[in-house]
């Protein structure tokens, strides 16, 4: 039997503030243990001091919107560069999902972000604790105190929640696809 991978919608505003990138949260939160990954709409606003990207915080960089809907993952392994490609996955599935979506233009990546011309919808980060991968997916729903030239999901009607549960239940599909393509092929001498 493949493990599920465990998806949660919080309804409540919850805002993000980079002290949930961390090992456990999840599980402390929502208690759900094992691999999960959990969304939930409310503000965001990371200071410098908690960026995990050391480019940005080098920059003096922060992360601020007024309401992002959030995915929060957590994958019980330490390979930091499955958890990139989990990440450029997740956004990949993100652009897939807005682009059958009517009023929604055509949306760009550009490495693990998504950008609809030079505006910036997204923010996303990967990294790892002793006990297991991390990834932050934020969506920027109305991008008002954003530092960059930004734009949000109710700018082109998307409605969050629906989104969510689309996105949740990609990831989670995906991923179980990923563990069956590898039981069902031989290896080769």
């Amino acid at each position: 039997m493949m493990a599920v991978m465990q998806t949660l919608y919080y309804p409540e505003p919850l805002a993000y503030t980079g002290a949930e990138l961390r090992s456990h949260w999840i599980r402390e939160r929502f208690g759900l243990c094992g691999d999960a990954v959990v969304a939930f709409c409310g503000p965001c606003a990371v200071p410098t001091a908690q960026l995990v990207d050391l480019e940005d915080r080098a920059a003096g960089a922060n992360i601020r919107a007024a309401q992002m809907l959030h995915f929060l993952a957590e994958h019980f392994d330490t390979d930091l560069e499955r958890m990139v490609l989990r990440q450029r996955l997740f956004i990949c599935l993100v652009r897939e999902a807005l682009s059958v979506r009517p009023g929604v233009p055509q949306l760009q990546r550009r490495g693990d972000d998504l950008y609809a011309g030079e505006r910036k919808l997204s923010v996303s980060i990967a990294t790892t604790s002793p006990v297991s991968t991390l990834m932050h997916v934020g969506l920027n729903v109305d991008p008002a105190t954003a530092r960059v030239p930004a734009v949000g999901l109710a700018e082109w009607g998307v409605d969050p929640y629906e989104l969510a549960r689309e996105l949740l239940a990609a990831y989670s599909a995906e991923l179980v696809g990923v563990a069956a393509a590898r039981c069902k092929v031989r290896g080769v001498p």
